[in-house]
């Protein structure tokens, strides 16, 4: 998901990549030789390969809240928020990568709103240049193309492979994020015009959130809709144009 912050920090000594995982992972999809662990045996196993991506990716900090999925999805709880806070206090990040509003996880969704919720509660002067929403489960294609954002990833192939890599306990138990994040990314790269040759090999895509930070009085469902909205409009209008001959 945020590849693009982790490849600008790798080699620098000026920039540092903090990654925050914020659930615990123990009701991960699990099968074959996974299939027997105990819920506290797939949140160690995860852990232990989160760390091992932070340190392949060169990062300057893992965070691992640890929160189960049940303790911040559809909960008026504030702890996740809180933490977050404190996170955004303390490292005072100029980019963020985040989950998208449209994905279709509920716990993706209550990490999203609760740092939306947590950034809008920070002092103007100390809220993030950029913040972008992410394609995990759910892709942004349908975003109309003056309003995504892309990051040409052609250079890091080899890095985002090596960290996809790393998650032996997804992908040998029958999930291949790994192959699915390369493939979406190369889909991205040549599906992004009909009608011209591609620009980069590989492309990641984002929504702009950064609006919700800097007028925190925007509600966050409308600007979501808003955007599904245009879709809706630009399928609609395309349909029409044909009729109409």
């Amino acid at each position: 998901m945020a590849l693009q912050g982790i490849a600008e920090c790798f080699h620098s000594e000026a920039k540092w990549f903090t990654g925050v995982v914020c659930t615990d992972g123990s009701g991960s999809a699990r099968g074959k030789a996974y299939a027997g662990l105990t819920g506290n045996e797939m949140r160690k196993l995860r852990r232990d390969e989160q760390n091992r991506a932070a340190q392949l990716g060169r990062f300057g900090l893992m965070l691992q809240l640890d929160f189960p999925s049940s303790a911040v999805i559809g909960s008026a709880n504030d702890d996740l928020k809180n933490d977050l806070r404190q996170i955004l206090v303390k490292t005072r990040p100029r980019h963020i990568y985040t989950h998208n509003p449209a994905d279709k996880h509920d716990t993706h969704i209550a990490v999203v709103m609760a740092l939306l919720l947590a950034l809008r509660e920070l002092p103007a002067d100390w809220r993030p240049e950029t913040v972008h929403g992410c394609e995990v489960w759910r892709d942004l294609d349908w975003l109309p193309d003056d309003e995504k954002v892309i990051y040409d990833l052609s250079d890091y192939e080899e890095l985002g492979n090596t960290l996809n890599g790393v998650f032996v306990s997804q992908i040998a138990a029958g999930k291949r994020y790994d192959l699915a994040v390369a493939g979406r990314r190369r889909s991205n790269a040549t599906f992004a015009n009909s009608h011209a040759t591609d620009q980069c090999k590989l492309a990641a895509v984002a929504m702009d959130l950064t609006p919700l930070i800097i007028k925190p009085e925007l509600d966050i469902v409308s600007y979501v809709t808003v955007a599904i909205d245009r879709f809706k409009q630009d399928v609609v209008s395309k349909l029409n144009r044909q009729l109409e001959r």
